[in-house]
């Protein structure tokens, strides 16, 4: 394999990228804003939602339960009336109605179980559903705590402490920013490669690269490092200037290690890339084999869902899958600070996974070719 020859092919899918300003906007996109909205966004967390309280019972017991609601979870309670609480709901102006009925706080120190009548808005589906469950949490915990200071009760002798190394506030947005992240550099080396690929097809000038002294390794190799380069940058960029610097999230392990892993990511990533792009016909068809691939590779590799709660045929199936060991990778790197005698096996899988795409799509490639 000639360098020269693989260094200036390279540069010439470099300008050609540079020529093509979807693509420039898709890539800064993918690594600045939707890396910031996908971390604020968080759907799983409950946020600034609107809540107003009908305390009917004007207790010691009820005005505890109706501060126990602030920020940033929720807004500040709206204190309203019974009348009020359907017209309410019905403009949309409140997400969860707490209704506290009389004498609560006597009936709970009389042993007896009163109840709380809880109206939730459920076409605000993503709140809705998690903040049932946040709301009757705090009104358990502010009912048992002043139950337990005017009737004495047997304490168990162990008492259970979780801490949090990293993130010790669960904050969503630490680990949506860092997953967000990931998941742009397995879609990008998928789509940048694959697309270089089509790109030559659709303009014609595969057939000018056929009558030049060049092999197709090299033509190959020119594509996975010019276009993995640029993934490899946009991915430091998002790492150090998004997510550290201005979204002032901290990560716990080695950024260079990292990155080295990252590396065989996108070798590996960028094979498959081509492998799909020999396979389509054109770009309408690439973009539908994509989905094909993504789907899963994003959803069964443990990015979203924990793997230990697959069933153990996916599990072992996923471990085909170069962004699996990635993804066990990056978490153990920046959530624990894992070193290389940690994670060796992962790079380990992804170099000998990445040598397998790359031999499969070289066969390809060169059939293509012919």
């Amino acid at each position: 394999m000639n360098l020269k020859n693989t260094f200036n092919l390279g540069v010439k899918e470099l300008r050609g990228l540079w020529r093509d300003p979807v693509m420039l906007a898709l890539i800064v996109y993918a690594f600045s804003l939707s890396v910031w909205t996908t971390a604020n966004s968080s759907p799983d967390a409950l946020s600034n939602a609107a809540i107003a309280i009908v305390d009917e019972d004007q207790s010691h017991l009820s005005t505890r339960i109706s501060s126990a609601f602030y920020p940033p979870y929720f807004v500040s309670p709206r204190m309203i009336t019974a009348a009020e609480m359907d017209d309410r709901m019905d403009q949309g102006l409140d997400t969860f109605a707490v209704n506290i009925p009389p004498d609560f706080e006597r009936d709970v120190l009389g042993g007896r179980s009163p109840a709380i009548q809880l109206n939730v808005d459920a076409t605000r589906m993503s709140q809705a559903f998690t903040g049932g469950g946040y709301i009757q949490q705090i009104v358990s915990a502010e009912v048992s705590e002043f139950v337990s200071g005017h009737r004495s009760e047997t304490e168990l002798p162990v008492d259970l402490a979780l801490r949090a190394r990293y993130n010790p506030s669960l904050d969503p947005k630490w680990f949506g920013a860092i997953s967000s992240v990931i998941q742009s550099i397995t879609m990008l080396s998928l789509v940048l490669t694959g697309s270089a690929l089509i790109r030559e097809k659709e303009h014609g000038t595969v057939e000018h690269l056929l009558v030049m002294p060049v092999t197709a390794t090299e033509i190959m190799v020119s594509k996975i490092w010019s276009m993995g380069l640029v993934v490899l940058l946009g991915s430091s960029f998002s790492l150090l200037v998004v997510v550290q610097a201005l979204m002032d999230v901290p990560v716990q392990g080695s950024v260079a290690l990292f990155l080295a892993g990252t590396a065989l990511m996108i070798f590996a990533m960028t094979g498959l890339g081509i492998f799909l792009a020999t396979i389509a016909g054109s770009m309408p068809q690439f973009a539908l084999l994509l989905m094909l691939a993504l789907l899963p590779l994003q959803v069964l590799s443990g990015a979203m869902t924990p793997r230990e709660s697959m069933p153990e045929i996916i599990q072992n199936l996923m471990l085909a899958a170069p962004n699996t060991h990635f993804i066990i990778l990056s978490q153990g790197i920046l959530f624990r600070g894992a070193g290389f005698d940690v994670v060796w096996p992962q790079f380990l899988a992804l170099a000998l996974i990445g040598f397998v795409l790359f031999q499969l799509a070289l066969v390809r490639f060169r059939a293509f070719l012919r």
